[in-house]
């Protein structure tokens, strides 16, 4: 795989930036990703959804007191603005010049867990995923202090009923374990203290707010410093402690690098993002332009996101629609809005099992022919007392490659740009499909390409990046 190409899967979601990664360079490709302006406007399906406190009582009110029939219309119409805030998120993933900002939002998105299923606020979760977006190459400690006092995360992590004498320690725990150091880092008491400074933070207008009446205004020790601390003062303290810089380093090596980083490098990484004081934008460019000029292909398993994006970008399958990349991921264990729980996708392994790589196959099946990957059409009207014929949706596909190239040509082509090495055997393979006589000019020249795609999207190692 060429290097253009592999950066472009590691910076996006497809090949489809490796000319332009080629042509500026690494670095001013950076540079145009961190600059590339995103739309700021309030979806028009989420105009009429509940942002308040008050407008969600409003709501409930009007649920409660509207008659079985008009309960299930507000629900449904509730459960189709999160399925179009996933539509909505993967328009850009799939789209945009410069995806880097979205990889990021996809990054923190995993890292600072907020589902819709438990939030069950469409708009607040969206506000969430804003806010990564403004914040995606920002200051690291700053984001965490802006993540913990949204109203997504106090609701998702239960800082709604941390009270002063009921304590709930969720967000104190999952601020320390998932978003900051990183167990064997902090004590228990750390955590208590921790959740004593958080009560009372909860719910409020546009952002969460400290409720006077649940406060706890007492003194808290948290690390060894004594005070009357709140949310930032918390953040302030951790981000103070020797081993803060090198959780955050290992997840971003992860995810877009290796599926298992070695130490050394979380090590120099790390130190360097103490060095900057936590801001992402020079932590980035670093790890991207030092890593990018090492052989570490092949290190990493394509998410679905990736896999799938590929795979539509490489065919010209633009008649994929959204919802369907949405279903694809969420079958493959990778629901947009909706991990399994706080910590997120596992990435690695888990997006690899035998169930996932069938699926992945009959995938690449059903397009490379020119089939839908999910969708079912009425073929004829039914005649009276039969069954309707149904068949899956016919699309559009089309492979680019050579035309006037030789058999090996194509092959070097194609394994140039979708694999990180070919084996003898796979080589041999791709011979046998594309033999020595095929005419890139003939009348079944793109059906013949098309099986060797389909072929290489079955190996192994187009798993991997």
């Amino acid at each position: 795989m060429n290097s253009s190409t592999l950066w472009s899967l590691r910076l996006g979601f497809s090949g489809k930036q490796a000319l332009e990664i080629d042509t500026l360079g690494l670095e001013q490709f950076l540079k145009k990703s961190y600059s590339a302006p995103f739309d700021a406007t309030l979806p028009a399906f989420l105009h009429d959804e509940p942002k308040t406190i008050a407008e969600l009582r409003e709501y409930r009110q009007k649920i409660k007191n509207s008659d079985s029939d008009a309960q299930k219309k507000l629900i449904r119409q509730q459960i189709k603005n999160a399925l179009e805030l996933k539509k909505w998120w993967i328009k850009p993933i799939r789209t945009e010049n410069y995806p880097l900002r979205e990889k990021m939002v996809c990054f923190w998105h995993n890292h600072f867990v907020a589902t819709t299923q438990k939030v069950k606020s469409n708009y607040w979760v969206f506000q969430h995923n804003y806010l990564l977006r403004e914040h995606a190459f920002g200051n690291f400690k700053q984001l965490t202090k802006v993540m913990i006092q949204t109203n997504a995360m106090v609701r998702y992590l239960d800082n709604v009923d941390n009270k002063k004498g009921k304590i709930n320690e969720n967000l104190s725990r999952e601020l320390l374990e998932l978003f900051t150091l990183g167990i064997g880092n902090y004590s228990e008491n750390d955590i208590k203290e921790g959740a004593r400074a958080l009560a009372g933070l909860g719910l409020g207008e546009m952002d969460a707010q400290y409720r006077p009446i649940f406060e706890d205004n007492g003194i808290k020790t948290y690390f060894g410093q004594s005070g009357n601390f709140k949310a930032d003062d918390l953040v302030d303290i951790i981000f103070e402690q020797k081993n803060i810089p090198y959780l955050l380093t290992r997840k971003i090596l992860k995810w877009f690098i290796y599926d298992a980083p070695a130490e050394e490098l979380v090590t120099y990484y790390g130190d360097y993002l103490r060095k900057v004081n936590f801001e992402m934008e020079p932590f980035l460019t670093k790890i991207f332009t030092e890593e990018s000029k090492k052989n570490n292909a092949g290190s990493k398993i394509k998410d679905p996101l990736v896999y799938i994006i590929q795979l539509i970008d490489e065919l010209n399958a633009h008649e994929i629609p959204d919802a369907l990349i949405g279903f694809f991921t969420k079958q493959q264990g990778m629901d947009l809005l909706n991990q399994p729980n706080v910590k997120g996708w596992d990435g690695g392994n888990s997006w690899l099992t035998s169930q996932i790589y069938l699926q992945r196959n009959n995938a690449s099946d059903l397009m490379c022919n020119g089939k839908n990957i999910s969708r079912k059409v009425f073929e004829k009207i039914p005649e009276e007392g039969n069954q309707p014929e149904v068949t899956l949706e016919k699309i559009k596909v089309g492979i680019q490659f050579n035309s006037k190239g030789t058999n090996k040509d194509i092959i070097a082509e194609l394994s140039n740009r979708l694999l990180f090495q070919v084996t003898e055997t796979m080589q041999k393979d791709m011979e046998n499909l594309l033999k020595y006589d095929f005419d890139p000019k003939g009348e079944n020249a793109q059906n013949a390409v098309l099986r060797l795609f389909n072929y290489i999207t079955k190996t192994p190692e187009y798993q991997l990046i």
